[in-house]
């Protein structure tokens, strides 16, 4: 089992304690936060030793788990990964692209893996539309959600867009080509609202909308390719394929038939493909410490981490233009 130690204790760091004191693929070291009040009352409420810095839970562990706010990932992951330890990042990356690939070749330099926690990447709905989804060239995504405080010192983009782009770099095989964006503050310093059209060399077009403000919370996602539609809802789990082929000489009679103007004849068929119940977090810890074992690259590499960070700032710089 890996030696793993959790730097950060807030609401997502108490979840990654727990899940990886329940892990196979894990020993559960400790953990340190700088907030000491919420540190020794969350080592005395749950038992987790508690190390009274970072150097220490550094020398201790294989692996370090990274759940500290975006401004201090830089600093904490290169500490780490020049003693030689793995990292889990929590996205973004780090604060800026430079300090993404600085971070990238110290990984290389002392040979230690990370990987980036989009944890989209392991929804079951998402996993479930991955095999189905080929050559989108028109993709749309919304994701709102009820105001919260937490994560409003970043902009709308880096707290909630970011999981879209992501999920959307790893379908579309192509580069970047321009990127269209305008942000709206409402209640926070930093934009709120935002919506990107983001295009691609090969003309697939990705229209993005993300908002912390809305009434309710919505996670979906659409995309559109030769004779299908593939529409993937990441909070309700559920993954809707629809798909379109020549029409039989003979239909039956439930059949959906759609005819064009030059009298070409298409038959709807709808899929619903199984969803395999998971908890997500879990299994992208658990998929990086496979990685670290058996040598491969992690699901979300730091590379990929990088490359979702850089969009975003793109994203983030179309703003005032």
């Amino acid at each position: 089992m890996l030696k793993v130690g959790v730097l950060g204790a807030g609401h997502l760091g108490k979840i990654h304690l727990r899940l990886l004191k329940e892990s196979e693929h894990y020993q559960l070291v400790g953990f340190y936060d700088p907030d000491t009040d919420n540190a020794q009352k969350l080592s005395q409420d749950a038992g987790y030793h508690l190390f009274d810095n970072l150097d220490e839970l550094i020398n201790h562990v294989d692996v370090v788990d990274i759940v500290t706010p975006t401004m201090a990932h830089f600093e904490t992951a290169k500490k780490c990964v020049e003693a030689g330890k793995h990292i889990f990042i929590e996205k973004p990356i780090t604060n800026t692209a430079e300090e993404a690939e600085t971070l990238i070749s110290l990984a290389k330099k002392h040979q230690v893996k990370g990987q980036v926690g989009h944890v989209e990447r392991f929804n079951p709905a998402f996993r479930a539309a991955i095999p189905t989804i080929k050559d989108p060239m028109f993709i749309e995504a919304h994701r709102l959600a009820e105001f919260n405080p937490r994560g409003t010192d970043v902009p709308v983009v880096l707290d909630l867009m970011i999981h879209d782009i992501d999920a959307i770099l790893s379908l579309v095989k192509s580069k970047v080509k321009s990127i269209n964006a305008s942000g709206v503050s409402v209640i926070s310093e930093t934009p709120d609202i935002a919506n990107a059209r983001i295009q691609f060399e090969n003309n697939c077009v990705a229209n993005l909308t993300a908002s912390r403000i809305s009434l309710k919370n919505m996670r979906k996602s659409r995309f559109f390719q030769k004779d299908a539609y593939v529409s993937v809802d990441f909070l309700e789990k559920k993954t809707e394929v629809v798909r379109m082929k020549d029409a039989p000489e003979n239909p039956d009679d439930f059949a959906m038939i759609l005819q064009n103007a030059e009298g070409v004849k298409k038959q709807i068929y709808f899929e619903n493909p199984d969803i395999e119940s998971n908890n997500a977090i879990l299994d992208e810890l658990e998929t990086f410490a496979l990685a670290i074992k058996n040598d491969t690259t992690p699901i979300v590499s730091l590379e990929q981490g990088a490359e979702a960070l850089r969009v975003a700032k793109q994203i983030i710089a179309a703003f005032d233009n």
